[in-house]
């Protein structure tokens, strides 16, 4: 007996919740048909043991993977559940998330930047909102990994403004690849597309999942 129907019935609902309904009617659908086919069967060639048993492991297999996909559905509703609650506490708090903006706090601007690999030089390049180069730093040799870094604007940006900044780093001739974090605080956490989002004060929306580190 071909299972294939089976197998095409229980993927052919797609995006719909596989129960343990599902696993029992399958299961259910599976005996009669089995049933059928031994009272149908040729007196002259009837199934052997080897085949009623391979039969019996293969809806062992369909019932078994439905039950699991019923399972894991549930455990990843749970874990959403608790994400949401975790996310919960990070309103009013600092985190960093992957971005070239920074603020202007008391004549400083902070912010940190990732090396794919260690560099011998990693230069810092500040610009103004037309993208205009204002200031540039020679950080020096750097190790793989996240680093971090205060800039003095002086008299080179306002108080509370926002600039952008580049990380240059090289190994030899070889560039290294880079990846640029600011500071910002949640202001508060929703829920959109089935999606976690946190709206930071000064960088807007952003996804739960691209939040680095808590301050």
């Amino acid at each position: 007996m071909d299972l294939s129907a089976l197998n095409g019935t229980s993927s052919s609902t797609s995006g719909s919740t596989m129960s343990t309904k599902n696993a029992a009617d399958t299961q259910d659908r599976f005996l009669k048909l089995l049933v059928a086919q031994m009272n149908n069967q040729d007196p002259l060639n009837p199934m052997d043991n080897a085949q009623v048993t391979s039969q019996m492991a293969q809806i062992q297999q369909v019932t078994s993977l439905s039950t699991l996909d019923t399972s894991i559905k549930s455990l990843g509703t749970q874990l959403g559940q608790m994400q949401a609650l975790q996310s919960i506490s990070l309103v009013g708090r600092e985190v960093s998330v992957p971005s070239d903006k920074l603020q202007v706090v008391e004549g400083v601007a902070e912010g940190s930047y990732e090396l794919d690999g260690a560099a011998q030089a990693v230069k810092l390049e500040v610009l103004n909102g037309s993208g205009t180069v204002i200031d540039t730093q020679q950080l020096g040799a750097q190790g793989s990994g996240r680093q971090t870094f205060s800039w003095n604007a002086g008299t080179k940006a306002a108080e509370g403004s926002e600039v952008k900044y580049r990380i240059t780093a090289t190994n030899g001739t070889a560039t290294v690849a880079s990846t640029t974090y600011a500071f910002d605080k949640v202001d508060a956490v929703y829920s959109e597309g089935g999606s976690l989002k946190l709206n930071l004060a000064r960088l807007g929306p952003v996804d739960y999942t691209s939040v680095s580190a808590v301050n």
